[in-house]
């Protein structure tokens, strides 16, 4: 995992020096928006947007996720990167078809030749304008959820109104305490670090599955962004982030209301395959090398996500 810095790449890892050994994520660097206004910079249209994803990566998972739900598969095309994220960061296993480049940190350079930051997936390319929309997976489900309803006939709503309250609550608090809550215990380098934001991540864990005992989703009786937003973390949690990220109290097959939560989640329509257990532990297991420096990738656990979920009753 490198930056750019002015445009030129360094294979640079984190600083957690600065920070008593806590993980600190950065922000993302783009941030515009897609949407319907007449005087939008960028507006819905088919074919004009392009986005780059990585199978591993929860973060882009959750784009690949909405783009599969909402039916946008023939109006925005998608490039996967290797799972494999080394000294050169996310690379392309073929050039990749907009520009022939072989490396992620590239697409960047292309919008913005003095960008610094981090390069990190999702990324939203608009062809029309030769930039980048969006890096932020949480705003780039949101345009998914809507600015494209005129163009398909999927008009289901993962961000209502009437529930933006309790969703914003929801992500508010499992994305520090879950979401990179697992990096957070992962990417510590002190002890402290670790245990910090290993109690907070069970804490959160236990918070979860009690609320789910009596709720078939997190905001009520339908499925929205904040269930598809835990998903991709829950999806990776046994296979990588317990043995991997020493997130290792429990396992989501421990949890009896997360686990058929999860089953259920998992056996929607086209999530399925979005899901790809090969990219994801080889990615994590091979790429970072101060955690696993011998880059063996375990060959389990074997996951139950076919059987009933049992969330039928709620």
């Amino acid at each position: 995992m490198g930056k750019l810095v002015e445009g030129v790449w360094h294979d640079v890892w984190y600083d957690t020096k600065s920070s008593d050994g806590r993980f600190i994520r950065e922000d993302a660097g783009f941030r515009d928006w897609i949407d319907n206004r007449p005087d939008a910079k960028f507006s819905p249209e088919a074919g004009r947007y392009h986005l780059y994803v990585s199978l591993a990566c929860p973060w882009a998972h959750r784009t690949l996720i909405f783009r599969e739900l909402k039916q946008l598969q023939d109006i925005i095309d998608v490039t996967i990167v290797c799972p494999d994220m080394l000294h050169d960061g996310w690379k392309f296993g073929i050039p990749e078809p907009l520009f022939g480049h072989t490396k992620l940190h590239q697409i960047y350079t292309q919008a913005k030749p003095d960008y610094s930051g981090r390069v990190t997936v999702p990324v939203l390319w608009d062809k029309k304008l030769q930039t980048i929309v969006s890096n932020e997976s949480s705003e780039i489900i949101r345009m998914f959820n809507r600015a494209f309803n005129e163009l398909t006939d999927n008009h289901v709503d993962y961000y209502p109104d009437a529930l933006r309250n309790v969703i914003d609550e929801w992500n508010d608090y499992i994305y520090p305490n879950i979401n990179n809550g697992v990096y957070r215990c992962g990417f510590a380098t002190t002890q402290e670090a670790y245990e910090e934001a290993y109690e907070s991540l069970f804490e959160a864990l236990d918070k979860v599955d009690a609320h789910l005992a009596h709720n078939r989703y997190l905001a009520g009786s339908s499925i929205t962004e904040a269930d598809w937003r835990l998903f991709t973390t829950l999806i990776r949690f046994d296979s990588v982030y317990v043995g991997h990220f020493k997130c290792n109290k429990k396992r989501i097959a421990d949890y009896p209301n997360l686990n058929g939560y999860l089953k259920e989640l998992y056996q929607v329509p086209g999530v399925k395959e979005t899901t790809d257990f090969y990219h994801i532990k080889r990615h994590y297991y091979f790429s970072h090398t101060s955690i696993n420096p011998t880059q063996v990738v375990p060959v389990g656990p074997e996951l139950d996500l076919k059987s009933p979920h049992g969330r039928d009753n709620f």
